[in-house]
């Protein structure tokens, strides 16, 4: 008896010990997996998305950091609807935040806003910008039956790459722009090719271009989203920033003009001095067929803010009021200063 009464009370501290021993690890088990206990690694990412997803505390609250708020941006007080051009967008060019739009992203034809693409593909496919380029007789045929606006140069005129870029940027000059095509690629169709790629390769993804001068074509298209993209991107390089807001520039000697020709800019020519207060027009490239209408791309500096502004349709003509250089002065004037 005594012996099973042993047995007994040895076989009961075996079973409460592995009670014990269960009910032990069960809290361990539930302390390791709560929720509330459960740490997200820092740098995790969000399997469905490219970008960071922060983790969240576990009260859901965040503390704004004081050295992230950004100033609020300024605003215009003008109304799309106000504007004489049927397409236009203005954009802050330090962080290109589009302050206003208006039909944006509408197909629509760029006249010489076309130079521009022009140019920056001449400056980054030709080191030497001091190279001396002879004109042929090929470079201008059917630019006076087609009207295009003109630099003054000559056939056989040898000038300098950087004065025929002045001569496409300033007056407009499309002998100009099929005399660096021919030099950088050979024909201007292989160089409008390379324009085309180039607007691939900055997202342009609604333009087409047929022709380095924008005279009219069916086929020769943008948008004007697409061309403050473009300008955008011009102005980060110098020699396009510095031809772009020049006024006037005048050439050396060659061997057509001994005194050189003397270019000036058609949007300075046609702003005619006028100026709003806080408001500097910096640069600017005009643009004009029947088709495009009054075109303008712009830069102005306003208070310590650069802005550009595109704009395209506008009604009239060379000999009618420059309702794109009014839309111009009335969209930066309506910045919040």
């Amino acid at each position: 008896m005594v012996r099973t009464e042993k047995k007994k009370k040895s076989g009961i501290r075996i079973f409460v010990a592995l009670l014990l021993m269960v009910v032990v690890a069960a809290l361990v088990y539930k302390s390791i997996i709560t929720p509330e206990n459960h740490q997200i690694p820092v740098n995790e990412y969000d399997d469905n998305s490219s970008s960071y997803s922060p983790p969240i505390s576990s009260d859901h609250k965040t503390m704004p950091d004081p050295s992230l708020e950004l100033e609020p941006e300024p605003s215009v007080s003008i109304s799309p609807g106000e504007l004489n051009s049927p397409n236009a967008i203005l954009i802050n060019l330090k962080d290109h935040t589009v302050l206003m739009q208006k039909n944006s992203e509408e197909k629509i034809y760029p006249a010489s806003l076309t130079k521009m693409m022009t140019a920056i593909v001449v400056i980054e496919n030709l080191p030497d910008l001091k190279k001396e380029i002879t004109l042929t007789n090929s470079v201008f045929q059917g630019l006076s039956e087609a009207d295009a606006s003109m630099a003054g140069f000559q056939p056989g005129e040898e000038v300098r790459a950087i004065d025929l870029l002045y001569g496409a940027l300033l007056p407009s000059g499309a002998e100009s722009c099929v005399g660096l095509a021919y030099y950088i690629a050979g024909s201007e169709k292989d160089f409008v090719g390379m324009m085309n790629q180039k607007a691939a390769d900055l997202g342009m993804h609604n333009t087409h271009f047929e022709n380095s001068t924008g005279l009219q074509h069916e086929n020769h298209y943008t948008t004007v989203k697409d061309l403050s993209i473009l300008l955008s991107y011009a102005l980060q390089n110098d020699t396009f920033r510095e031809i772009f807001t020049s006024s006037r520039h005048t050439t050396p000697p060659t061997n057509k003009h001994p005194d050189g020709i003397t270019f000036k800019s058609t949007m300075f020519e046609e702003l005619n001095n006028q100026s709003i207060a806080d408001v500097e027009i910096l640069g600017g490239k005009t643009g004009f067929t029947d088709e495009a209408g009054l075109c303008l791309a712009s830069l102005a500096q306003v208070g310590d803010q650069e802005y550009i502004l595109i704009s395209v349709g506008a009604k009239g003509d060379h000999y009618t009021e420059q309702y794109n250089i009014t839309d111009a002065l009335a969209v930066y004037n309506s910045i919040e200063k």
